[in-house]
């Protein structure tokens, strides 16, 4: 690990949305995933499934292509930190949660780690601190989330579902924790931190789940249900965490919270292309403050206008 000054993350090139974009679409399929997985798993075997495909499946593809760490007593602990505030815990809640709520809601509740991205981040580094367009595209991002879900979902908040919420709330400050904390990987291969990750959550999670949901002794899973956590663990845990720690390097801890404002986004259009589901007005009304919300948090907008203002060329120069 290295001991150097941090420096800025990199502004998002068009590259770096697409594969944001990418991401939003496979971790999308988690809730659908988890929603059929937890019909007939319990919550805790669930993401120790999840967690354990997820790193095998990339321990295969890293035998595959030769990657490797070399790895020590402060690397296995901080691979185990990771493991817990990215996996363990927030993975857990979601998966409780889920048995209580709708993925929809939940998706909502999903949308608030950039606000606690940013906060932490602001709190813990030196090189993502709070700005008036961060915390304003947080907002917009998050009321378009809302918009588009619409006012069923959001009547729920409250009530006998209130702990659920509290819980998925509470993964989302945990997604926080583990952008900010994942930083310090940056200078490592991207599979080989999910590798690290992934196998120190599976580890914590063995015990755990022995001793609270002994899962030899349930019923076998259907052949839907077994699918659905086999693309869990391969698909919206292992590739995506590939995915997730390459763009984290790059692009910093804001930065790659902005998927969970692209999750609802990359649903709704999906069941729009592939289920020919209609678009209603809300919806396009929530892609639009999204955008704005992903504008004014890349601020690359505002700069450009404040360039028309000075008279600065934005676009090369002026003949």
């Amino acid at each position: 690990m290295s001991s150097r000054a941090p420096s800025a993350p990199a502004p998002m090139a068009p590259l770096d949305w697409a594969a944001l974009v990418l991401l939003s679409v496979i971790w999308g399929g988690s809730f659908f995933f988890g929603k059929i997985a937890i019909a007939e798993i319990p919550p805790l075997t669930m993401v120790l499934a999840r967690v354990g495909i997820g790193a095998l499946a990339l321990v295969f593809i890293a035998r595959i292509r030769g990657v490797s760490i070399p790895l020590d007593w402060p690397l296995a602990r901080a691979f185990a930190i990771l493991g817990l505030i990215s996996n363990v815990i927030p993975f857990g809640l979601i998966a409780w949660s889920q048995q209580h709520i709708p993925s929809g809601l939940s998706s909502i509740l999903n949308a608030a780690t950039p606000l606690f991205t940013v906060l932490v981040a602001q709190a813990f580094t030196r090189d993502e601190k709070l700005t008036p367009s961060r915390l304003v595209g947080v907002g917009l991002g998050f009321a378009g989330v809302a918009v588009m879900m619409g006012p069923a979902l959001l009547g729920q908040l409250g009530g006998h579902q209130l702990p659920a919420q509290l819980a998925a709330i509470a993964a989302t400050i945990s997604y926080g924790c583990a952008s900010v904390y994942g930083k310090r990987f940056r200078a490592l291969p991207p599979l080989g931190v999910a590798i690290g990750q992934l196998t120190a959550s599976t580890l914590i999670l063995a015990p755990l789940v022995a001793l609270i949901e002994r899962p030899w002794e349930l019923p076998t899973p259907s052949t839907h249900v077994l699918a659905a956590v086999t693309a869990l663990g391969v698909l919206s845990t292992g590739i995506a965490f590939i995915m997730y720690f390459r763009i984290l390097a790059r692009n910093g801890a804001t930065n790659i919270s902005l998927v969970t404002f692209l999750v609802p986004v990359s649903a709704i259009l999906l069941g729009a292309l592939v289920l020919g589901e209609a678009l209603e007005p809300r919806e396009f009304a929530g892609f639009g403050l999204i955008a704005l919300g992903l504008a004014a948090i890349d601020g690359r907008p505002g700069r450009m206008l404040a360039g028309m203002v000075r008279g600065k060329p934005v676009f090369g120069r002026r003949p």
